[in-house]
């Protein structure tokens, strides 16, 4: 899997995990979070290296499904793009500062 992939259903599952069955919820955790492979993740849950894999393969689908409706990551995304946009732009300090704690909010 490629690292962009990764980090992608990273920050989907950090906005809509919440969505999730409590199963796909660990499951994505154990895997993307505390990066075990599927058969570490099988004998903790004490089944099959398969059955793992599409439970996995079901929750990241249930991500994208979730982000293509409503758009979160993207809406974050051109957020922060606009934000350091605008940040480059001014001069003055104080409008500086609050665009910092607003970049630091998003993240």
């Amino acid at each position: 899997m490629s690292l962009e992939k990764t980090i992608y259903i990273g920050q989907l599952f950090s906005f809509y995990k919440a969505l999730l069955t409590e199963k796909q919820q660990d499951m994505l955790s154990l895997y993307y979070e505390e990066d075990l492979s599927l058969s570490e993740i099988a004998e903790h849950f004490d089944i099959s290296r398969q059955g793992v894999h599409d439970n996995i393969k079901r929750g990241e689908k249930s991500l994208l499904e979730y982000e293509k409706t409503l758009r979160l990551n993207e809406k974050r995304e051109e957020r922060m793009q606009l934000l350091n946009t605008l940040s480059e732009l001014l001069t003055n300090k104080e409008a500086h500062s609050v665009i910092e704690k607003l970049i630091q909010i998003e993240d």
